[in-house]
């Protein structure tokens, strides 16, 4: 795939604090554009959350012109509650997206934490990290929401850019190195 050029917007949803990141796919280079928050901590009505999340998503979306989103499933908590509105903020993402013809691409976080540091169970600080190398980030954002956003278009673009030959599986990182030793630096 040396001649992919497209751009891809993650999300991480969130009711308090939704997170994104968009990434210029140029060849096999993996290209920042920017990663931030949309702050909702202040706003008290959850429909006027929503809303402002949706304008933000697609305020995003004019900006940058993603080809594609890529975006963080709600993982499964105790709190009915909590699951609803997270559930919510995704769908009116989803929505924006949806708004602008933008092809959907949803991602659990054990497979973007595993797409991107080799670990389901990876820490937010463990993936901010490794984004930090693989995109070669001098300033950090602020908030690892951010990054979380970044770290589920970083997923999608591993998930869809290096495919792999048939009959060729992989049980583990050791595993691929193994058997791939001039791929590593």
């Amino acid at each position: 795939m040396p001649d992919q050029d497209k751009i891809i917007l993650g999300i991480d949803p969130g009711t308090t604090i939704m997170g994104y990141g968009v990434l210029h796919i140029k060849g096999r280079k993996m290209i920042l554009l920017t990663a931030g928050v949309i702050e909702l901590h202040k706003i008290n009505d959850h429909f006027t959350k929503l809303k402002r999340i949706f304008d933000r998503v697609v305020q995003l979306i004019d900006e940058y012109k993603p080809d594609e989103l890529a975006i963080e499933a709600p993982f499964y908590g105790k709190n009915v509650q909590s699951m609803l509105k997270l559930g919510r903020a995704q769908g009116v993402a989803i929505s924006a997206a949806l708004s602008r013809m933008i092809p959907i691409f949803e991602y659990a976080p054990r497979k973007i934490k595993m797409a991107i540091t080799g670990n389901g169970n990876a820490s937010k600080e463990q993936v901010a990290a490794m984004l930090q190398k693989i995109l070669q980030i001098k300033e950090m954002p602020a908030k690892l929401d951010a990054t979380d956003g970044l770290a589920a278009a970083v997923c999608h673009h591993f998930q869809n850019a290096t495919p792999l030959p048939a009959g060729k599986t992989y049980n583990s990182w050791k595993d691929f190195i193994s058997k791939n030793p001039g791929r590593v630096k």
